[in-house]
C-alpha cells in the first residue's frame, strides 16, 4: 500500500538504472510508475502520461475502416499527401485558425513527433551557419531530445520571466546573433497550459520576418483554450496563431489530442506558401531540389518513412472535414480535460500545493489537459519522489527546461470519482507528512 517506504523507492529506480529522477523522459517515469504499482499492488495515478483520456473519434474510425476494406493497404500513400487529406487540412485551418495554406503546402506525417523532428532537420541545414534553435520553455520534453540527437544547438528561456514588454528584448538577443534558424514552443504550452497572447504572437512574427527565423508552432491542444469559445468553424474569435503576424512559419497539428486519434500516429506539418516555396542554394545542392517544401517531402519525409499510413490519412481527412463542417465539435468534446482539472487543481491546492505557471498576464491559465504544481520549499528532485512514494506519478518541472520547481500532471488519465478520491487523500497524506516545508504565511492581525 501507499506510501511506500524510500529504500522500496530507490530499489525500482536502480533496478531500471535510472541515474536522476529529475532528468527521466516520460517513459522512464511510466515505467517506474509501473514498477511501484506492483510492489504497492495498488494502482498508482498516473498523472505523467498525456495519453488521451477520451475515445477515439468515431467518425475516423469509420472512414478509416472503410479505406482498408476498399483495399488501400497494398498501396503506397502519395508522400506528399493523399488530397482529400491536404484539402481538408487547407479547409480546418481557414476554419478555426482563419489562415489560408493551400493543400500543396500541407504534408502527412507519423504524428506530430515525426513532423517536428524532420522539421528541425531541414531547418538546420537550409541556411549553412543557421544551427541552432530556441525554445520557448517550459515545453516538450521530446522536442529538446530531437533537437540534441540532430546535433543542433539550443538557446532558450523560461517564458514565465519574460511574458509581455519583456518579450521582445529577450528575443533579439537571441535572433541578433545571426545563428538562429528556428524558434519553437506550444500553444496552449505544454506543460504549463500557458497561451501566448495576441500581443506577444505579433512580437514573434514581427521578429521572425526581420531575422528571418522559422517559427515552428505546435498546435498539439488545438482550441483547448477554455477560457473562450473557440469551437464555431468560420467564426470569430478564431484561435490565435502566430500565421496572423508572419509568412515564416510552420504549423504542426495532429489528431492525437483533437481527436483522440493517438495510437493511428497521424499529423499534418502546414507550411506557409512563403516558406515552402522558398529556394536554397543549399538544399538544390545536397537534395538537388532547390525549394524547402519539395525537400522536405521528397528529401526528407521519403528517407525518413517513405509516407504516412494510407488508411491513417482517410481517416484524418474525415475528421478534419466534418470539424471545418461544423458536423463535429473536437473543442466541445476536449472540454472534458478543463473539467477534470478544475477538479484536480482544487485537490491539489487545498492540500497546501501551489499553481507554478498561473496566469496569461492578468489572466488565470485554463483549465485544461495538463497544469503545474509545486509543494513549498521543495525543489523538483524531492518533490517528484515523495509523489511516487505516495502513489502518484508526474514529470519534473526541469525536464520540460524550465527554471522553476514543481511537477506537471496531466489529468488525461483520472477519469473516475474514485480516482478522484484516492488522489485526495494521497494528496491529504502527503501534506499532513510535509506541511512544515510550506512557506509561514504573514499575519497582519
Amino acid at each position: 500500500m501507499f506510501p511506500i517506504t524510500t529504500d522500496t523507492l530507490n530499489r525500482e529506480i536502480t533496478n531500471l538504472n535510472i541515474l536522476d529522477i529529475t532528468s527521466a523522459t516520460i517513459r522512464q517515469v511510466g515505467a517506474l510508475a509501473s514498477a511501484i504499482e506492483n510492489v504497492a499492488a495498488e494502482p498508482i495515478l498516473h498523472l505523467e502520461m498525456g495519453n488521451p483520456g477520451l475515445p477515439a473519434e468515431k467518425l475516423g474510425i469509420d472512414a478509416q475502416c472503410e479505406a482498408l476494406r476498399a483495399g488501400i493497404p497494398n498501396t503506397y500513400p502519395n508522400i506528399a499527401g493523399i488530397p482529400a487529406f491536404k484539402d481538408g487540412a487547407s479547409r480546418f485551418l481557414k476554419a478555426f485558425l482563419d489562415v489560408d495554406i493551400p493543400g500543396r503546402c500541407i504534408v502527412p506525417t507519423v504524428g506530430s513527433m515525426q513532423g517536428c523532428f524532420t522539421t528541425m532537420l531541414l531547418l538546420g541545414q537550409r541556411i549553412p551557419g543557421r544551427d541552432t534553435i530556441v525554445f520557448v520553455n517550459p515545453g516538450f520534453p521530446a522536442q529538446h531530445h530531437q533537437c540534441k540527437i540532430l546535433g543542433l544547438k539550443e538557446e532558450s528561456f523560461d517564458l514565465l520571466d519574460f511574458r509581455g514588454d519583456k518579450l521582445e528584448a529577450k528575443l533579439r538577443s537571441f535572433f541578433e546573433k545571426g545563428n538562429v534558424t528556428a524558434i519553437i514552443y506550444s500553444n496552449p504550452n505544454n506543460p504549463a497550459w500557458t497561451c501566448l497572447t495576441p500581443e506577444e504572437l505579433e512580437v514573434i512574427g514581427r521578429l521572425a520576418t526581420q531575422y528571418d527565423v522559422i517559427v515552428m508552432e505546435d498546435l498539439a491542444y488545438m482550441g483547448m483554450d477554455f477560457r473562450r469559445d473557440l469551437s464555431h468553424p468560420g467564426e470569430a474569435p478564431y484561435i490565435p496563431t502566430v500565421a496572423s503576424y508572419t509568412d515564416n512559419y510552420i504549423l504542426l497539428a495532429s489528431a492525437s489530442k483533437i481527436f483522440s486519434y493517438a495510437g493511428e500516429r497521424i499529423a499534418m506539418v502546414a507550411m506557409s506558401p512563403t516558406v515552402y516555396d522558398r529556394a536554397y542554394p543549399f538544399l538544390e545542392k545536397f537534395y538537388e531540389m532547390p525549394r524547402y517544401g519539395d525537400a522536405y517531402i521528397f528529401g526528407v519525409l521519403y528517407a525518413a518513412s517513405s509516407g504516412t499510413s494510407h488508411s491513417a490519412q482517410y481517416a484524418m481527412a474525415a475528421m478534419l472535414d466534418a470539424a471545418a463542417s461544423g458536423t463535429i465539435d473536437f473543442v466541445g468534446e476536449c472540454r472534458e480535460y478543463a473539467r477534470r482539472a478544475a477538479i484536480a487543481k482544487k485537490i491539489f491546492t487545498d492540500n497546501g500545493f501551489h499553481i507554478v505557471y498561473s496566469h496569461d498576464g492578468d489572466e488565470p491559465v485554463s483549465d485544461g489537459f495538463f497544469f503545474t504544481v509545486g509543494y513549498g520549499d521543495m525543489d523538483s528532485t524531492e518533490l517528484q519522489l515523495e509523489l511516487l512514494r505516495h502513489g502518484i506519478a508526474a514529470i519534473s518541472l526541469p525536464t520540460t527546461g524550465s527554471t522553476h520547481h514543481g511537477m506537471r500532471a496531466c489529468v488525461s488519465m483520472i477519469i473516475t470519482d474514485q480516482q478522484f478520491e484516492t488522489l485526495n487523500r494521497r494528496l491529504a497524506q502527503f501534506n499532513n507528512e510535509f506541511q512544515h516545508r510550506l512557506q509561514p504565511t504573514l499575519c497582519n492581525c
